[in-house]
């Protein structure tokens, strides 16, 4: 699968499992992402993506989005599409 780099994770909320993500480029849910960092290193389909507490399904480039997690992530691990 290719990967191309989207965005950084800056901040994790363990109890609703949600990280905010600084992005690089667009994205959309239904998408498949990877996080990658140091301890991280999982894959998943955006299910949930929030602008400000509002659901949207498509964020772009320069925004901070939050998005929900199946697994823990840390500030500073990078989100990459799977293509």
């Amino acid at each position: 699968m290719e990967e191309s780099y989207i965005g950084t994770v800056t901040h994790y909320f363990a109890r609703p499992m949600v990280c905010a993500i600084k992005l690089e480029d667009e994205l959309r849910t239904g998408e498949l992402v990877a996080f990658r960092g140091h301890t991280t290193d999982f894959q998943q389909q955006v299910t949930s993506i929030q602008i400000e507490h509002a659901q949207v399904g498509t964020a772009r480039k320069g925004q901070e989005v939050g998005v929900k997690v199946d697994d823990r992530v840390r500030k500073g691990d990078k989100v990459y599409r799977l293509e």
